[in-house]
């Protein structure tokens, strides 16, 4: 007999999967301890499992995968291989339409591209404190994605309006926002993509307190500091609207204590066995609920609610330690919503970090 945990491990199906998949009368354990709950599965329903997690992982919907498991054993498999089918037929023709789809959206792009020509003619040049540019790129810098084929998000955005520069970061899983203020430049709004490198070399510059300049010429930006320089191409791209992708439907705020709540993540469950897929990496999953007395504790694997939120452990690590407070904020709305890290004494400075699906 396996546990549900060691029936996980080896099936590739989450635990959590597993109990929606018993109570859906789908794949129901060989017995179930009346007193603790724990379910347990028999040696023959390992290979139904993990065909299972195969049909689930095709997409296949839930009440073909019944009839499946239901004739796979069977000696007449004309019903199975009808479904299979059935199935790869609905997929070539979503596939074929999105196609189409992606071909009209692609169309509408080259329309309202931009001229080739650069509308940038006039140089920007601008001086920023050397401690508050520090600060915002460590705020940022861990947001910042190495997918290849999102060249656009594969540096910090610095965003120049009045007298305030704006740093983003994003890799579609989080984003972190940060800024500080600024003076000499008093024209339109202009962005810039730094490129990682660059943005790496420009905060090795940045000691003391004394300030910095900054400058971005067609193309090319320059950070300047006493003697010492560092400049580069600008990324040819442009960064999505990161102030639509932060207004966040209002939610609940808890004030956390970061070393206690960072413990507690570290060395809290992960949901066992439970592995999603971000930017093809796998991940442990911290699921996170926030109690009556206006506390968020890391539930327990088995501790199963519709308000849990799930988020990537090791992001949610990173965006703790990149508010470099002793106290932050944690403001929750919906379980599908995005969770914001929020400094107590800078509201402008925060990250957001995306759910992670639960299959229950």
């Amino acid at each position: 007999m396996r546990s549900i945990g060691e029936m996980a491990r080896d099936s590739g199906l989450g635990v959590s999967a597993l109990r929606f998949y018993d109570r859906a009368g789908v794949l129901v354990p060989a017995w179930v301890d009346p007193v603790s709950g724990y379910r347990w599965y028999g040696p023959e329903q390992l290979e139904e499992a993990r065909l299972l997690a195969r049909l689930r992982r095709a997409g296949m919907p839930l009440a073909d995968i019944r009839l499946v498991l239901a004739g796979w054993s069977s000696a007449d498999t004309d019903l199975v291989r009808k479904l299979l089918q059935a199935h790869l037929r609905r997929l070539e023709s979503g596939l074929s339409e999105a196609r189409s789809e992606f071909s009209t959206l692609r169309a509408l792009l080259e329309r309202r591209e931009k001229p080739m020509t650069s509308l940038r003619t006039v140089p920007v040049r601008l001086t920023v404190s050397t401690p508050e540019l520090a600060a915002a790129l460590d705020a940022v810098r861990f947001a910042a994605s190495t997918d290849p084929e999102l060249p656009m998000l594969g540096g910090v955005l610095f965003d120049i309006e009045g007298g305030v520069l704006h740093v983003v970061a994003t890799d579609r899983y989080r984003m972190a926002v940060a800024q500080a203020d600024t003076t000499g430049h008093g024209g339109p709004r202009e962005q810039v993509i730094v490129p990682l490198p660059l943005a790496d070399a420009m905060r090795a510059l940045l000691s003391g307190e004394e300030s910095v300049q900054l400058a971005v010429d067609g193309d090319r930006v320059t950070l300047e500091t006493g003697d010492r320089q560092t400049a580069g191409p600008c990324l040819d791209h442009d960064f999505p609207d990161y102030r639509r992708l932060v207004q966040l439907p209002a939610g609940r705020r808890v004030l956390v204590d970061v070393p206690a709540f960072r413990e507690a993540v570290e060395t809290g469950p992960v949901r066992a066995g439970e592995v999603r897929k971000q930017d093809g990496m796998a991940c442990d999953l911290s699921v996170l609920k926030v109690m009556a007395d206006g506390t968020v504790t890391v539930c327990e694997d088995g501790d199963d609610d519709q308000d849990h939120v799930a988020v990537n452990r090791e992001f949610l690590l990173h965006a703790l330690a990149a508010g470099a407070r002793d106290q932050l904020i944690l403001e929750f709305s919906a379980p599908t919503a995005p969770i914001a890290i929020r400094r107590p004494d800078d509201e402008d400075t925060f990250s957001v970090l995306m759910p992670v699906h639960l299959e229950n």
